[in-house]
C-alpha cells in the first residue's frame, strides 16, 4: 500500500496545482485532484510556493485550516465513491449532493463524517469502522 509522507502529499498538490495552470499533463491521480484545486482557489497561493509549503504546519488549536489535509480528503473521498468502497458510498454521496446542492458541498459533509471517523479509530485504537461512517453520510443525505 502506498503511503505518502506529509511531505509528498504537499508536493503532489503543489505540483498539480503549477502542471494544470500551466496546461501540463496530469498523471491519472492528478486528473483525480486537479478539480478538487480548482475548487479551492482559497488554497492557490500556498499551495504555489512549495518551499514555503513545505515549511508550514497548520495547529487545528490556532484554527488553521490545513489546505493539503483538506484537498487530500477529497480526493480520498473521490477514490472511495470510484471504487465505492466501503460499499454503498458512491450512492450515498450522489444523495447527499441532491440534498446539499452539489458535489462539492456532499464532499464537504461526507469529509467530516471521514474525518470523525479517523478521530474515533486514532482515540479508540480500534480500526476505522467503514459502516459507521457510511451510515453518518446516509444520515445526512436522508436528514434523519
Amino acid at each position: 500500500m502506498f503511503q505518502p509522507s506529509q511531505l509528498d502529499v504537499r508536493r503532489f498538490f503543489c505540483t498539480t496545482l503549477r502542471q494544470g495552470l500551466a496546461g501540463e499533463a496530469l498523471d491519472p491521480m492528478q486528473q483525480l485532484a486537479w478539480p478538487w484545486v480548482q475548487a479551492h482557489p482559497e488554497y492557490h497561493a500556498e499551495l504555489a510556493d512549495e518551499a514555503r509549503a513545505l515549511s508550514l504546519s497548520y495547529a487545528v488549536e490556532a484554527g488553521q485550516t490545513n489546505p493539503f489535509l483538506h484537498l487530500a480528503m477529497h480526493l480520498s473521498l473521490s477514490e472511495q465513491m470510484a471504487i465505492d468502497q466501503p460499499h454503498g458510498i458512491r450512492q450515498a454521496v450522489a444523495l447527499l449532493a441532491q440534498r446539499r446542492g452539489s458535489m462539492h458541498e456532499a464532499h464537504h459533509g461526507a469529509m467530516e463524517a471521514l474525518g470523525e471517523m479517523v478521530w474515533e479509530s486514532q482515540r479508540s485504537g480500534r480500526p476505522p469502522d467503514g459502516q459507521a461512517y457510511l451510515e453518518r453520510v446516509r444520515r445526512m443525505a436522508t436528514g434523519d
